[in-house]
């Protein structure tokens, strides 16, 4: 298969996870001439998981979920470029396995997907908590800091979304004696356009190869991770929304309110899909009280956290709580 390989993929062949929470899971696709396409999941097992974690920088296999858990699903037009792929489990990539390029009766309902541990290779040490520090990243086995050289507030989005926490509102050049790193500084000259899943999909400079000092550490601040409920439903899946913020559950004000909002909240519960609502039913659930902490959210439906949606900053509204937004989501 290696002449196949090279013959069909090129040297410029990738693998990605798409429509997942994170980089480390998602519905499979390779590339082939600039074009993404997915791999069917005949034959497709747990072996093949490990070559693309192993592939990815991912940890380890931790399961084969089919590719139509992930949303939005792959489009009809969009090929499937691989079947009957059979890994050992010990190849480098997914295109040094046995496979065939001749796909037949399979469909995009057949799409493979992939979940593997998310490997901690990125961190925020010498902050008040896990989503405020020094940058530092882990290579070789070792722990170092990342210079600011090059780094912007994009770079800083990044980090914030592969830590799972909010938004990122501050960076910097951080470094006092008391919250500079030690030992070696392993990047500089990161540059992110602000879309990459991880900070290893920016490119960089070589790696421990620069002329910084721990004075031009980086430091990073995010909002903590983004948490929110439905509450006065009959399960978890239905109520009113409240999210989380410095501590404290308020309401978001339904201006703007749509589908694609129900959407974006339902996935991020782990439920299933939005179910329709009539304004009296969105109102059964009745009026919040306390903070109503968003007003004008605009998602397009695709982002896997509300965090990720526009909206206005917090306890800016102009709204009472006979506007808060109620969902209802289906369990599965």
């Amino acid at each position: 298969m290696d002449l196949l390989f090279s013959l069909i993929f090129g040297s410029s062949s990738r693998v990605r996870l798409v429509g997942g929470p994170h980089h480390c899971e998602g519905r499979v696709e390779v590339e082939q001439e600039g074009q993404w396409g997915t791999v069917c999941d005949d034959g497709w097992d747990i072996k093949d998981v490990a070559v693309v974690c192993r592939e990815l920088g991912c940890g380890v296999a931790k399961g084969t979920p089919s590719g139509v858990l992930y949303k939005p699903l792959a489009e009809k037009e969009q090929n499937i470029f691989m079947q009957e792929v059979a890994c050992n489990g010990m190849e480098d990539t997914l295109f040094h396995c046995e496979w065939s390029e001749d796909v037949f009766n399979c469909l995009h309902n057949e799409d493979a997907g992939a979940l593997c541990e998310i490997s901690e290779n990125v961190r925020l040490a010498g902050g008040p908590g896990r989503c405020t520090g020094r940058v530092e990243v882990k290579h070789q086995g070792q722990w170092g800091t990342v210079c600011n050289a090059g780094w912007n507030l994009s770079a800083a989005k990044v980090v914030c979304q592969q830590l799972g926490c909010g938004r990122a509102i501050l960076t910097q050049r951080c470094c006092n004696e008391a919250t500079q790193g030690q030992g070696t500084i392993w990047l500089t000259q990161v540059s992110c356009s602000g879309q990459e899943p991880s900070l290893w999909d920016c490119p960089s400079g070589h790696w421990g190869k620069n002329n910084c000092t721990h004075e031009e550490d980086t430091w990073v601040e995010c909002e903590d991770p983004f948490d929110l409920r439905l509450v006065g439903g009959d399960t978890r899946c239905s109520g009113r929304l409240e999210v989380l913020h410095k501590g404290v559950w308020g309401s978001v004000c339904d201006d703007g309110w749509g589908e694609n909002e129900d959407q974006v909240v339902c996935k991020q519960l782990g439920c299933g899909e939005f179910l329709f609502l009539s304004v009296k039913a969105r109102r059964s659930f009745g009026p919040g009280v306390g903070r109503i902490w968003l007003d004008d959210v605009h998602c397009s439906g695709k982002e896997q956290s509300l965090e990720q949606c526009q909206h206005r900053f917090w306890g800016y509204h102009n709204c009472n709580h006979k506007e808060d937004v109620a969902v209802i989501c289906s369990e599965h």
